[in-house]
């Protein structure tokens, strides 16, 4: 997702996701960003993501058609949004690093 309206969209009205599939929210910049979950069906695994690719943050398990704020609690370029579980089941912590043409240096 790379611009405001499909960000803005992202998940939202889906009742499933494939195992093993995501959504990536590139933000373009590096800035605090905060998520939530109207009208997404589906429990989420949000991973905050650095500018490098290491994960600041694992929001597991985000509540259905909540609309808590979720924040990334540092800036963060982008989000990937993983079916609820996945982070745990794979061993995902704050620190690992996410490979995509994304996060390359000098970004």
């Amino acid at each position: 997702m790379r611009n405001d309206a499909d960000r803005a969209r992202g998940l939202m009205f889906r009742r499933s996701m494939a195992p093993n599939h995501g959504m990536l929210f590139d933000f373009e910049r590096v800035e605090p960003v905060a998520m939530w979950m109207k009208n997404t069906y589906l429990p989420l695994d949000m991973l905050f993501i650095r500018a490098d690719g290491t994960v600041a943050r694992v929001a597991a398990d985000t509540e259905p058609l909540s609309t808590a704020t979720i924040l990334s609690g540092e800036p963060v370029l982008a989000v990937l949004e993983l079916n609820a579980g996945t982070a745990a089941r794979l061993g995902i912590r704050p620190g690992d690093r996410v490979e995509h043409p994304l996060f390359r240096k000098g970004r």
